[in-house]
Protein backbone atom coordinates (compact mmCIF):
# COMPACT_ATOMS: atom_id res chain seq x y z
CA UNK A 1 0.00 0.00 0.00
CA UNK A 2 2.94 2.35 0.53
CA UNK A 3 5.26 3.36 -2.32
CA UNK A 4 7.84 0.63 -2.70
CA UNK A 5 10.14 -0.85 -5.28
CA UNK A 6 8.02 -2.93 -7.57
CA UNK A 7 8.81 -6.47 -8.63
CA UNK A 8 7.42 -6.60 -12.13
CA UNK A 9 5.45 -9.56 -13.36
CA UNK A 10 6.58 -11.34 -16.56
CA UNK A 11 3.79 -9.56 -18.45
CA UNK A 12 5.04 -6.13 -17.38
CA UNK A 13 8.63 -7.06 -18.07
CA UNK A 14 7.50 -7.87 -21.61
CA UNK A 15 5.77 -4.49 -21.74
CA UNK A 16 9.02 -2.82 -20.72
CA UNK A 17 10.86 -4.69 -23.47
CA UNK A 18 8.44 -3.17 -25.97
CA UNK A 19 9.98 0.18 -25.07
CA UNK A 20 12.94 -0.64 -27.29
CA UNK A 21 15.84 1.57 -28.16
CA UNK A 22 13.97 2.78 -31.24
CA UNK A 23 10.93 3.71 -29.14
CA UNK A 24 13.12 5.45 -26.62
CA UNK A 25 14.87 7.43 -29.31
CA UNK A 26 11.56 8.52 -30.83
CA UNK A 27 10.17 9.48 -27.42
CA UNK A 28 13.25 11.58 -26.74
CA UNK A 29 12.90 13.14 -30.18
CA UNK A 30 9.21 13.86 -29.52
CA UNK A 31 10.05 15.46 -26.17
CA UNK A 32 12.83 17.58 -27.67
CA UNK A 33 10.85 18.82 -30.69
CA UNK A 34 7.53 19.33 -28.97
CA UNK A 35 8.66 20.42 -25.51
CA UNK A 36 6.73 23.74 -25.59
CA UNK A 37 3.65 22.01 -26.99
CA UNK A 38 3.86 19.21 -24.36
CA UNK A 39 4.01 21.78 -21.56
CA UNK A 40 0.93 23.49 -22.99
CA UNK A 41 -0.83 20.15 -23.45
CA UNK A 42 -0.17 19.19 -19.82
CA UNK A 43 -1.56 22.54 -18.59
CA UNK A 44 -4.68 22.01 -20.71
CA UNK A 45 -4.92 18.40 -19.54
CA UNK A 46 -4.67 19.44 -15.87
CA UNK A 47 -7.49 21.93 -16.42
CA UNK A 48 -9.63 19.23 -18.07
CA UNK A 49 -9.02 16.90 -15.10
CA UNK A 50 -10.05 19.61 -12.63
CA UNK A 51 -13.21 20.33 -14.62
CA UNK A 52 -14.11 16.62 -14.58
CA UNK A 53 -14.32 16.71 -10.79
CA UNK A 54 -11.35 14.49 -10.05
CA UNK A 55 -9.64 15.03 -6.69
CA UNK A 56 -5.96 16.09 -6.54
CA UNK A 57 -4.62 12.57 -5.79
CA UNK A 58 -6.47 11.16 -8.81
CA UNK A 59 -5.24 14.00 -11.05
CA UNK A 60 -1.63 13.52 -9.93
CA UNK A 61 -1.74 9.75 -10.52
CA UNK A 62 -3.18 10.14 -14.04
CA UNK A 63 -0.68 12.86 -14.93
CA UNK A 64 2.16 10.50 -13.97
CA UNK A 65 1.24 7.91 -16.66
CA UNK A 66 0.87 10.13 -19.76
CA UNK A 67 3.24 10.17 -22.77
CA UNK A 68 4.54 13.52 -21.51
CA UNK A 69 5.53 11.92 -18.19
CA UNK A 70 7.28 9.12 -20.09
CA UNK A 71 9.14 11.62 -22.28
CA UNK A 72 10.37 13.61 -19.25
CA UNK A 73 11.69 10.44 -17.59
CA UNK A 74 13.52 9.26 -20.68
CA UNK A 75 14.98 12.70 -21.48
CA UNK A 76 16.22 12.83 -17.89
CA UNK A 77 18.22 9.64 -18.46
CA UNK A 78 15.80 7.24 -16.76
CA UNK A 79 15.10 3.77 -18.17
CA UNK A 80 11.85 2.54 -19.79
CA UNK A 81 11.51 0.04 -16.92
CA UNK A 82 11.33 2.90 -14.42
CA UNK A 83 8.43 4.44 -16.34
CA UNK A 84 6.61 1.08 -16.33
CA UNK A 85 7.14 0.88 -12.55
CA UNK A 86 5.78 4.41 -12.23
CA UNK A 87 2.69 3.45 -14.24
CA UNK A 88 2.20 0.32 -12.15
CA UNK A 89 2.51 2.19 -8.86
CA UNK A 90 0.10 4.95 -9.91
CA UNK A 91 -2.24 2.33 -11.38
CA UNK A 92 -2.49 0.70 -7.96
CA UNK A 93 -3.16 4.11 -6.40
CA UNK A 94 -5.94 4.78 -8.91
CA UNK A 95 -7.46 1.38 -8.11
CA UNK A 96 -7.34 2.14 -4.36
CA UNK A 97 -8.81 5.60 -5.06
CA UNK A 98 -11.76 3.68 -6.60
CA UNK A 99 -11.40 5.38 -9.98
CA UNK A 100 -12.82 3.03 -12.66
CA UNK A 101 -10.40 1.87 -15.40
CA UNK A 102 -12.78 3.31 -17.98
CA UNK A 103 -12.33 6.79 -16.48
CA UNK A 104 -8.55 6.42 -16.67
CA UNK A 105 -8.67 5.29 -20.30
CA UNK A 106 -10.98 8.19 -21.15
CA UNK A 107 -8.53 10.66 -19.57
CA UNK A 108 -5.62 9.18 -21.53
CA UNK A 109 -7.61 9.49 -24.78
CA UNK A 110 -8.24 13.16 -23.97
CA UNK A 111 -4.51 13.65 -23.43
CA UNK A 112 -3.78 11.98 -26.77
CA UNK A 113 -6.34 14.25 -28.47
CA UNK A 114 -4.77 17.37 -26.97
CA UNK A 115 -1.32 16.15 -28.04
CA UNK A 116 -2.52 15.51 -31.59
CA UNK A 117 -3.90 19.04 -31.81
CA UNK A 118 -0.59 20.47 -30.57
CA UNK A 119 1.54 18.60 -33.12
CA UNK A 120 1.92 19.53 -36.76
CA UNK A 121 0.63 17.18 -39.47
CA UNK A 122 4.09 15.70 -40.19
CA UNK A 123 4.74 15.26 -36.46
CA UNK A 124 1.43 13.49 -35.93
CA UNK A 125 2.22 11.02 -38.70
CA UNK A 126 5.84 10.58 -37.70
CA UNK A 127 5.13 9.97 -34.05
CA UNK A 128 1.92 7.92 -34.39
CA UNK A 129 3.76 4.62 -34.01
CA UNK A 130 5.54 5.66 -30.84
CA UNK A 131 2.27 6.95 -29.34
CA UNK A 132 0.46 3.67 -30.14
CA UNK A 133 3.25 1.56 -28.66
CA UNK A 134 3.40 3.65 -25.49
CA UNK A 135 -0.40 3.60 -25.11
CA UNK A 136 -0.38 -0.21 -25.39
CA UNK A 137 2.28 -0.53 -22.68
CA UNK A 138 0.45 1.86 -20.35
CA UNK A 139 -2.94 0.11 -20.74
CA UNK A 140 -1.36 -3.33 -20.21
CA UNK A 141 0.40 -2.13 -17.08
CA UNK A 142 -2.72 -0.41 -15.75
CA UNK A 143 -4.81 -3.55 -16.19
CA UNK A 144 -2.22 -5.57 -14.31
CA UNK A 145 -2.06 -2.96 -11.51
CA UNK A 146 -5.84 -3.06 -11.03
CA UNK A 147 -5.68 -6.84 -11.01
CA UNK A 148 -2.96 -6.77 -8.34
CA UNK A 149 -5.15 -4.67 -6.06
CA UNK A 150 -8.20 -6.94 -6.50
CA UNK A 151 -6.06 -10.04 -6.01
CA UNK A 152 -4.49 -8.64 -2.83
CA UNK A 153 -7.94 -7.85 -1.43
CA UNK A 154 -9.23 -11.33 -2.28
CA UNK A 155 -6.17 -12.93 -0.71
CA UNK A 156 -6.64 -10.81 2.43
CA UNK A 157 -10.24 -11.96 2.89
CA UNK A 158 -9.28 -15.56 2.14
CA UNK A 159 -6.52 -15.36 4.78
CA UNK A 160 -9.01 -14.01 7.31
CA UNK A 161 -11.42 -16.85 6.54
CA UNK A 162 -8.62 -19.40 6.92
CA UNK A 163 -7.44 -17.81 10.18
CA UNK A 164 -10.97 -17.96 11.55
CA UNK A 165 -11.18 -21.68 10.76
CA UNK A 166 -7.71 -22.64 11.98
CA UNK A 167 -7.38 -20.60 15.18
CA UNK A 168 -7.61 -22.70 18.32
CA UNK A 169 -8.36 -19.88 20.76
CA UNK A 170 -9.18 -16.17 20.92
CA UNK A 171 -5.60 -15.07 21.57
CA UNK A 172 -4.31 -16.90 18.49
CA UNK A 173 -7.17 -15.62 16.32
CA UNK A 174 -6.61 -11.95 17.22
CA UNK A 175 -2.85 -12.24 16.81
CA UNK A 176 -3.07 -13.83 13.38
CA UNK A 177 -5.76 -11.37 12.24
CA UNK A 178 -3.57 -8.44 13.22
CA UNK A 179 -0.50 -9.97 11.58
CA UNK A 180 -2.44 -10.42 8.33
CA UNK A 181 -3.70 -6.83 8.29
CA UNK A 182 -0.26 -5.40 9.11
CA UNK A 183 1.03 -7.17 6.02
CA UNK A 184 -1.93 -6.03 3.89
CA UNK A 185 -1.49 -2.39 4.91
CA UNK A 186 2.34 -2.54 4.74
CA UNK A 187 2.38 -0.97 8.21
CA UNK A 188 5.48 -0.99 10.39
CA UNK A 189 3.57 -1.99 13.54
CA UNK A 190 0.08 -2.82 14.72
CA UNK A 191 -1.80 -3.00 18.02
CA UNK A 192 -5.23 -4.52 18.69
CA UNK A 193 -7.18 -3.47 21.78
CA UNK A 194 -10.53 -4.62 23.19
CA UNK A 195 -12.60 -2.75 25.77
CA UNK A 196 -12.91 -4.64 29.04
CA UNK A 197 -16.31 -5.74 30.36
CA UNK A 198 -17.02 -2.56 32.33
CA UNK A 199 -15.66 -0.45 29.42
CA UNK A 200 -13.20 1.38 31.65
CA UNK A 201 -9.99 0.39 29.87
CA UNK A 202 -8.58 -0.74 26.53
CA UNK A 203 -6.90 -4.13 27.01
CA UNK A 204 -4.06 -4.96 24.62
CA UNK A 205 -4.81 -8.31 22.93
CA UNK A 206 -2.31 -8.49 20.04
CA UNK A 207 0.90 -6.76 18.94
CA UNK A 208 2.87 -6.83 15.70
CA UNK A 209 5.79 -7.24 15.60
CA UNK A 210 5.37 -9.62 18.53
CA UNK A 211 8.76 -8.58 19.94
CA UNK A 212 7.23 -5.21 20.95
CA UNK A 213 4.68 -6.86 23.26
CA UNK A 214 6.67 -6.31 26.45
CA UNK A 215 7.20 -2.60 25.70
CA UNK A 216 3.55 -1.86 24.90
CA UNK A 217 1.11 -0.80 27.66
CA UNK A 218 -1.09 -3.79 28.46
CA UNK A 219 -4.05 -1.64 29.50
CA UNK A 220 -4.98 1.97 28.66
CA UNK A 221 -7.66 3.90 30.62
CA UNK A 222 -10.76 4.72 28.58
CA UNK A 223 -10.57 8.48 28.98
CA UNK A 224 -13.63 10.70 28.60
CA UNK A 225 -14.51 11.28 24.94
CA UNK A 226 -11.87 8.94 23.50
CA UNK A 227 -14.28 6.04 23.01
CA UNK A 228 -16.60 8.10 20.81
CA UNK A 229 -13.71 9.33 18.65
CA UNK A 230 -12.19 5.86 18.28
CA UNK A 231 -15.59 4.50 17.18
CA UNK A 232 -14.87 6.18 13.81
CA UNK A 233 -11.98 5.43 11.41
CA UNK A 234 -9.22 7.96 12.03
CA UNK A 235 -6.13 8.96 10.06
CA UNK A 236 -3.66 10.45 12.54
CA UNK A 237 -0.81 12.62 11.22
CA UNK A 238 1.49 12.17 14.21
CA UNK A 239 4.23 14.52 12.98
CA UNK A 240 1.77 17.40 12.58
CA UNK A 241 -0.83 16.77 15.32
CA UNK A 242 0.84 14.41 17.78
CA UNK A 243 -2.00 11.96 17.26
CA UNK A 244 -4.69 14.22 18.76
CA UNK A 245 -4.56 12.21 21.98
CA UNK A 246 -5.96 9.11 20.23
CA UNK A 247 -2.77 7.04 20.19
CA UNK A 248 -3.28 4.29 22.75
CA UNK A 249 0.47 3.64 22.86
CA UNK A 250 2.11 7.01 23.70
CA UNK A 251 5.54 5.71 22.58
CA UNK A 252 4.31 5.84 18.97
CA UNK A 253 4.71 9.65 19.01
CA UNK A 254 8.50 9.19 19.04
CA UNK A 255 8.57 6.27 16.57
CA UNK A 256 6.01 6.81 13.82
CA UNK A 257 4.93 9.64 11.53
CA UNK A 258 1.34 8.53 10.90
CA UNK A 259 -1.24 6.10 12.20
CA UNK A 260 -4.42 4.43 10.93
CA UNK A 261 -7.03 3.77 13.61
CA UNK A 262 -9.77 1.27 12.69
CA UNK A 263 -12.64 0.63 15.13
CA UNK A 264 -13.95 -2.80 16.06
CA UNK A 265 -17.53 -1.71 16.58
CA UNK A 266 -20.92 -3.33 17.02
CA UNK A 267 -24.24 -1.49 17.01
CA UNK A 268 -22.42 1.82 16.56
CA UNK A 269 -20.44 1.33 19.78
CA UNK A 270 -16.70 0.63 19.85
CA UNK A 271 -15.80 -2.75 21.28
CA UNK A 272 -12.15 -2.41 20.36
CA UNK A 273 -9.71 -0.73 17.99
CA UNK A 274 -6.81 -1.60 15.71
CA UNK A 275 -4.04 0.94 15.23
CA UNK A 276 -1.35 0.71 12.53
CA UNK A 277 1.85 2.75 12.72
CA UNK A 278 3.91 4.03 9.74
CA UNK A 279 7.40 5.50 9.90
CA UNK A 280 6.54 7.75 6.93
CA UNK A 281 3.47 9.93 6.67
CA UNK A 282 1.08 7.93 4.52
CA UNK A 283 -2.58 8.84 4.32
CA UNK A 284 -4.86 5.95 3.45
CA UNK A 285 -6.76 5.65 0.20
CA UNK A 286 -10.53 4.97 0.06
CA UNK A 287 -10.26 1.33 -0.95
CA UNK A 288 -7.67 0.66 1.76
CA UNK A 289 -9.95 2.18 4.35
CA UNK A 290 -12.92 0.12 3.16
CA UNK A 291 -10.85 -3.07 3.16
CA UNK A 292 -9.66 -2.51 6.72
CA UNK A 293 -13.15 -1.57 7.92
CA UNK A 294 -14.59 -4.77 6.43
CA UNK A 295 -11.71 -6.79 7.90
CA UNK A 296 -12.28 -5.20 11.31
CA UNK A 297 -15.96 -6.14 11.20
CA UNK A 298 -15.07 -9.71 10.30
CA UNK A 299 -12.41 -9.78 13.01
CA UNK A 300 -14.91 -8.69 15.66
CA UNK A 301 -17.48 -11.26 14.51
CA UNK A 302 -14.84 -13.99 14.50
CA UNK A 303 -13.64 -12.93 17.95
CA UNK A 304 -17.17 -13.03 19.32
CA UNK A 305 -17.72 -16.44 17.75
CA UNK A 306 -14.43 -17.71 19.18
CA UNK A 307 -15.31 -16.33 22.61
CA UNK A 308 -18.69 -18.07 22.51
CA UNK A 309 -17.03 -21.30 21.40
CA UNK A 310 -14.51 -21.07 24.23
CA UNK A 311 -17.34 -20.36 26.72
CA UNK A 312 -19.26 -23.32 25.32
CA UNK A 313 -16.20 -25.55 25.53
CA UNK A 314 -15.66 -24.41 29.12
CA UNK A 315 -19.29 -25.16 29.99
CA UNK A 316 -19.08 -28.52 28.25
CA UNK A 317 -15.95 -29.31 30.24
CA UNK A 318 -17.77 -28.37 33.43
CA UNK A 319 -20.70 -30.61 32.46
CA UNK A 320 -18.28 -33.42 31.58
CA UNK A 321 -16.52 -33.14 34.93
CA UNK A 322 -19.85 -33.00 36.72
CA UNK A 323 -21.11 -36.08 34.85
CA UNK A 324 -17.87 -37.91 35.60
CA UNK A 325 -18.21 -36.95 39.25
CA UNK A 326 -21.82 -38.15 39.26
CA UNK A 327 -20.72 -41.51 37.85
CA UNK A 328 -18.11 -41.73 40.58
CA UNK A 329 -20.72 -40.83 43.20
CA UNK A 330 -23.06 -43.40 41.67
CA UNK A 331 -20.46 -46.15 42.04
CA UNK A 332 -19.81 -45.11 45.65
CA UNK A 333 -23.55 -45.13 46.35
CA UNK A 334 -23.89 -48.56 44.71
CA UNK A 335 -21.17 -49.92 46.99
CA UNK A 336 -22.78 -48.35 50.04
CA UNK A 337 -26.22 -49.78 49.23
CA UNK A 338 -24.80 -53.23 48.43
CA UNK A 339 -22.81 -53.19 51.68
CA UNK A 340 -25.87 -52.20 53.73
CA UNK A 341 -28.01 -54.81 51.98
CA UNK A 342 -25.38 -57.44 52.76
CA UNK A 343 -24.67 -56.35 56.33
CA UNK A 344 -28.19 -55.42 57.41
CA UNK A 345 -31.00 -56.81 55.30
CA UNK A 346 -29.03 -59.90 54.22
CA UNK A 347 -28.05 -60.84 57.75
CA UNK A 348 -31.59 -60.25 58.98
CA UNK A 349 -33.01 -62.56 56.31
CA UNK A 350 -30.49 -65.26 57.20
CA UNK A 351 -31.49 -64.93 60.84
CA UNK A 352 -35.19 -65.22 59.93
CA UNK A 353 -34.49 -68.37 57.90
CA UNK A 354 -32.60 -69.89 60.82
CA UNK A 355 -35.43 -69.19 63.25
CA UNK A 356 -37.91 -70.77 60.86
CA UNK A 357 -35.80 -73.91 60.65
CA UNK A 358 -35.66 -74.06 64.45
CA UNK A 359 -39.44 -73.56 64.71
CA UNK A 360 -39.97 -76.27 62.15
CA UNK A 361 -37.90 -78.75 64.21
CA UNK A 362 -39.33 -77.74 67.59
CA UNK A 363 -43.05 -77.69 66.82
CA UNK A 364 -44.87 -78.82 70.11
CA UNK A 365 -45.03 -82.64 70.01
CA UNK A 366 -48.07 -83.08 72.27
CA UNK A 367 -50.33 -80.92 70.28
CA UNK A 368 -48.99 -82.38 67.09
CA UNK A 369 -49.92 -85.88 68.33
CA UNK A 370 -53.41 -84.78 69.47
CA UNK A 371 -54.09 -82.75 66.36
CA UNK A 372 -52.06 -84.04 63.39
CA UNK A 373 -53.87 -81.75 60.95
CA UNK A 374 -52.75 -78.76 63.00
CA UNK A 375 -49.11 -79.76 62.91
CA UNK A 376 -49.22 -80.50 59.22
CA UNK A 377 -50.74 -77.08 58.46
CA UNK A 378 -48.12 -75.20 60.45
CA UNK A 379 -45.25 -77.21 59.04
CA UNK A 380 -46.45 -76.46 55.50
CA UNK A 381 -46.67 -72.74 56.21
CA UNK A 382 -43.26 -72.64 57.83
CA UNK A 383 -41.70 -74.42 54.83
CA UNK A 384 -43.34 -71.95 52.42
CA UNK A 385 -42.09 -69.01 54.49
CA UNK A 386 -38.60 -70.54 54.68
CA UNK A 387 -38.53 -71.16 50.90
CA UNK A 388 -39.67 -67.59 50.25
CA UNK A 389 -36.98 -66.31 52.56
CA UNK A 390 -34.39 -68.46 50.74
CA UNK A 391 -35.43 -67.06 47.37
CA UNK A 392 -35.32 -63.53 48.79
CA UNK A 393 -31.79 -64.14 50.05
CA UNK A 394 -30.72 -65.37 46.59
CA UNK A 395 -32.31 -62.34 44.90
CA UNK A 396 -30.65 -60.09 47.46
CA UNK A 397 -27.27 -61.61 46.61
CA UNK A 398 -27.96 -61.08 42.89
CA UNK A 399 -28.83 -57.43 43.51
CA UNK A 400 -25.72 -56.95 45.65
CA UNK A 401 -23.56 -58.45 42.91
CA UNK A 402 -25.21 -56.24 40.27
CA UNK A 403 -24.80 -53.12 42.38
CA UNK A 404 -21.14 -53.63 43.22
CA UNK A 405 -19.54 -56.89 42.09
CA UNK A 406 -16.92 -57.89 44.63
CA UNK A 407 -15.14 -59.97 42.01
CA UNK A 408 -14.44 -56.80 39.98
CA UNK A 409 -12.66 -55.26 42.95
CA UNK A 410 -10.80 -58.43 43.90
CA UNK A 411 -10.03 -60.27 40.65
CA UNK A 412 -10.45 -57.66 37.90
CA UNK A 413 -12.56 -57.10 34.80
CA UNK A 414 -12.04 -60.45 33.06
CA UNK A 415 -13.27 -62.48 36.03
CA UNK A 416 -16.18 -60.08 36.62
CA UNK A 417 -17.34 -60.42 33.01
CA UNK A 418 -17.18 -64.24 33.20
CA UNK A 419 -19.25 -64.17 36.39
CA UNK A 420 -21.74 -61.82 34.72
CA UNK A 421 -21.97 -64.18 31.75
CA UNK A 422 -22.59 -67.21 33.99
CA UNK A 423 -25.42 -65.49 35.84
CA UNK A 424 -26.96 -64.28 32.57
CA UNK A 425 -27.00 -67.79 31.09
CA UNK A 426 -28.71 -69.19 34.21
CA UNK A 427 -31.66 -66.88 33.56
CA UNK A 428 -31.84 -66.71 29.73
CA UNK A 429 -31.78 -69.41 27.02
CA UNK A 430 -29.13 -67.62 25.00
CA UNK A 431 -25.68 -68.94 24.18
CA UNK A 432 -23.01 -66.28 24.66
CA UNK A 433 -19.41 -66.38 23.45
CA UNK A 434 -16.95 -64.21 25.39
CA UNK A 435 -13.51 -63.27 24.01
CA UNK A 436 -11.09 -61.11 26.00
CA UNK A 437 -7.44 -60.18 25.89
CA UNK A 438 -5.26 -59.26 28.86
CA UNK A 439 -7.11 -56.55 30.74
CA UNK A 440 -5.12 -56.25 33.96
CA UNK A 441 -3.36 -53.07 32.78
CA UNK A 442 -6.61 -51.12 32.44
CA UNK A 443 -7.22 -48.30 34.94
CA UNK A 444 -9.85 -49.10 37.56
CA UNK A 445 -12.16 -46.36 36.26
CA UNK A 446 -12.12 -47.89 32.77
CA UNK A 447 -12.81 -51.36 34.16
CA UNK A 448 -15.90 -50.10 35.97
CA UNK A 449 -17.20 -48.29 32.85
CA UNK A 450 -16.67 -51.36 30.64
CA UNK A 451 -18.35 -53.61 33.18
CA UNK A 452 -21.40 -51.33 33.25
CA UNK A 453 -21.51 -51.24 29.44
CA UNK A 454 -21.49 -55.04 29.17
CA UNK A 455 -23.99 -55.27 32.02
CA UNK A 456 -26.38 -52.97 30.15
CA UNK A 457 -25.90 -54.98 26.94
CA UNK A 458 -26.87 -58.16 28.81
CA UNK A 459 -29.95 -56.41 30.22
CA UNK A 460 -31.03 -55.33 26.72
CA UNK A 461 -30.42 -58.78 25.22
CA UNK A 462 -32.34 -60.51 28.02
CA UNK A 463 -35.30 -58.12 28.13
CA UNK A 464 -35.83 -57.03 24.54
CA UNK A 465 -33.91 -58.93 21.87
CA UNK A 466 -35.17 -62.52 22.14
CA UNK A 467 -31.73 -63.57 20.88
CA UNK A 468 -30.53 -67.18 20.89
CA UNK A 469 -26.89 -66.34 20.21
CA UNK A 470 -24.65 -63.45 21.26
CA UNK A 471 -20.95 -62.69 21.28
CA UNK A 472 -18.82 -60.29 23.29
CA UNK A 473 -15.30 -59.37 22.20
CA UNK A 474 -13.07 -57.16 24.34
CA UNK A 475 -9.50 -56.38 23.25
CA UNK A 476 -6.89 -53.90 24.43
CA UNK A 477 -4.03 -52.91 22.11
CA UNK A 478 -2.18 -49.75 21.03
CA UNK A 479 -3.63 -47.63 23.84
CA UNK A 480 -7.18 -48.37 22.63
CA UNK A 481 -9.82 -50.64 24.15
CA UNK A 482 -12.32 -52.09 21.67
CA UNK A 483 -15.60 -53.65 22.76
CA UNK A 484 -18.02 -55.34 20.34
CA UNK A 485 -21.33 -56.89 21.45
CA UNK A 486 -23.43 -58.66 18.80
CA UNK A 487 -26.65 -60.70 18.92
CA UNK A 488 -29.16 -62.28 16.52
CA UNK A 489 -32.21 -60.74 18.18
CA UNK A 490 -35.23 -58.97 16.70
CA UNK A 491 -33.44 -55.64 16.18
CA UNK A 492 -34.86 -52.14 16.60
CA UNK A 493 -34.90 -48.61 15.18
CA UNK A 494 -31.66 -47.05 16.45
CA UNK A 495 -32.63 -43.38 15.96
CA UNK A 496 -35.95 -43.87 17.72
CA UNK A 497 -34.32 -45.71 20.62
CA UNK A 498 -31.68 -43.03 21.12
CA UNK A 499 -34.22 -40.20 20.95
CA UNK A 500 -36.73 -41.66 23.42
CA UNK A 501 -36.93 -39.65 26.62
CA UNK A 502 -38.34 -42.48 28.73
CA UNK A 503 -35.41 -44.82 28.01
CA UNK A 504 -31.87 -44.31 29.23
CA UNK A 505 -30.12 -47.59 28.40
CA UNK A 506 -28.46 -46.80 25.06
CA UNK A 507 -28.29 -43.07 25.80
CA UNK A 508 -26.57 -43.78 29.12
CA UNK A 509 -24.05 -46.07 27.39
CA UNK A 510 -23.33 -43.40 24.80
CA UNK A 511 -22.81 -40.75 27.49
CA UNK A 512 -20.46 -42.99 29.47
CA UNK A 513 -18.36 -43.56 26.36
CA UNK A 514 -18.41 -39.85 25.44
CA UNK A 515 -17.13 -38.90 28.91
CA UNK A 516 -13.98 -40.92 28.20
CA UNK A 517 -13.54 -39.39 24.73
CA UNK A 518 -14.47 -42.64 22.99
CA UNK A 519 -16.57 -43.67 20.01
CA UNK A 520 -19.96 -45.38 20.35
CA UNK A 521 -21.81 -46.94 17.42
CA UNK A 522 -25.02 -48.97 17.22
CA UNK A 523 -26.15 -50.96 14.19
CA UNK A 524 -29.42 -52.90 14.19
CA UNK A 525 -31.35 -54.81 11.52
CA UNK A 526 -34.91 -56.13 11.68
CA UNK A 527 -34.97 -57.92 8.31
CA UNK A 528 -35.00 -61.72 8.35
CA UNK A 529 -32.65 -63.59 8.16
CA UNK A 530 -29.89 -61.02 8.80
CA UNK A 531 -31.53 -59.38 11.77
CA UNK A 532 -29.71 -58.53 14.96
CA UNK A 533 -27.82 -55.77 16.76
CA UNK A 534 -24.14 -54.82 17.01
CA UNK A 535 -22.74 -52.31 19.51
CA UNK A 536 -19.16 -51.12 18.98
CA UNK A 537 -17.15 -49.08 21.46
CA UNK A 538 -13.63 -47.63 21.20
CA UNK A 539 -12.04 -46.07 24.27
CA UNK A 540 -8.66 -44.30 24.31
CA UNK A 541 -6.62 -45.39 27.32
CA UNK A 542 -4.19 -42.93 28.90
CA UNK A 543 -2.28 -44.06 31.96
Amino acid sequence: MQPAASSLSPELADAADVLSDRLREQLETLAARAQPQIRRVERQFAARLRQSGLEPRERNAISAITPGAAARLLVGGRSPLEFIEQVEYNGRRLAKLKLPPSAVRKALREYDGLLSEALTEPERGGFQWVRDQLHFCVILTLNNAYYQVREAETRAFYDQFRIELESRNLEELLGRFLESLVQVSSADAGHLYLLNEDRTAWALKAVMPAARLAAAPQSVPNRAGIQKKLAQPQYLAIDRTGGNGLLLDPCWREIFSSCWSIPLSTGGRAAGVMQFGFRKEYEWLPRERELLAAAAERCLMAAEKQRLMEDLASREEQVRRLAEHMLHVEEIERRRISRELHDEAGQSLLCIRLHMEMLERNLPGARAAAQPWFAQSWLSRLREARDLTERTILEMRRLIAALSPAVLEQLGLGAALRQLLTRFQRLHPCRVKLQTSKLEALPKKIQIIVYRLVQECFNNIGKHSGATRASIALHFAEETLRLAVEDNGVGFDVEEALSRRDSFGLAGMRERVALLGGKFQVESRKEVPKRGTRISVELPISH
